[in-house]
């Protein structure tokens, strides 16, 4: 657990609320804002939508949401080999302003069973986000694992612990628990934006984003791309060497040898 730090300094919170504006701040403008906004009763996914999710493989889930749905490149398991890669639950969405992890430690009231935790941070790099003993409270809370686009630290013990971890990178440095964040509203993860009750699924390639909304329609469509995907590993068993369609295009005119 990252060492939390307390901002002495006369405008401590309000600076880091200053360099980091939240989104649902805009209707505090007049009133001193919050230190937390905590967002109740979101929609989750029933339990025959995740079991009609779990352990399908993210490339299959891409190929269903037409290409697309996974988080940044960048975000990457901790210790692969060591810690499962392998998560299915709804998120739980934590904004946290660079260097606090308050909407974190809120966050962990908030777990209900089989909940995956991500943390936004705006990319913060400068200080880890959560350590082995924030790891150790969300599995004694009932939370599936933990995703970040920051940074994580204490890896040995986040070992011992067990759960999945996804994270753009490690560092020992510790942040501060002074606020702002939120707990519960739309987080951006690179290019993904995240609600809580969203289906995260992970494996070994990465993680995918479902939107709750979608979720039905993601089903469906794996019906589909399970039909495909057995088709050509058959067809590739059977010395499949290129695919037709492009086997056609080049004895086409579309296609000039020089």
């Amino acid at each position: 657990m990252p060492g939390c730090r307390q901002d002495t300094s006369p405008a401590g919170q309000c600076n880091v609320g200053a360099r980091y504006p939240f989104p649902s701040w805009n209707r505090f403008m007049i009133e001193e804002p919050p230190l937390l906004i905590i967002r109740e009763n979101h929609a989750r996914p029933s339990a025959r939508q995740l079991q009609a999710l779990a352990g399908t493989p993210t490339g299959f889930l891409a190929d269903a949401m037409k290409g697309r749905g996974a988080l940044p490149a960048g975000i990457r398991h901790v210790s692969p080999g060591i810690l499962p890669a392998r998560m299915c639950g709804p998120a739980l969405t934590c904004l946290c302003g660079p260097a606090d992890v308050l909407a974190v430690f809120a966050g962990l009231g908030e777990v209900q069973p089989g909940d995956i935790m991500v943390a936004s941070t705006g990319q913060w790099d400068g200080s880890a986000v959560i350590g082995d003993r924030v790891m150790g409270m969300l599995r004694n809370a009932g939370g599936q694992g933990f995703v970040t686009d920051g940074l994580v630290r204490d890896v040995a013990g986040i070992n011992k612990v067990g759960l999945p971890v996804m994270c753009a990178g490690v560092s020992p440095n510790s942040p501060y628990a002074n606020g702002p964040g939120e707990v519960g509203t739309d987080v951006q993860l690179g290019d993904m934006r995240i609600s809580s009750g969203d289906v995260i699924v992970s494996d070994e390639d990465g993680a995918v984003v479902i939107a709750h909304d979608r979720l039905d329609d993601v089903i469906t469509a794996l019906e589909t791309v399970r039909e495909l995907e057995a088709s050509l590993d058959a067809a590739v068993d059977n010395g499949l060497i290129m695919p037709d369609s492009t086997r056609e295009l080049l004895s086409s005119s579309r296609v000039r040898r020089i």
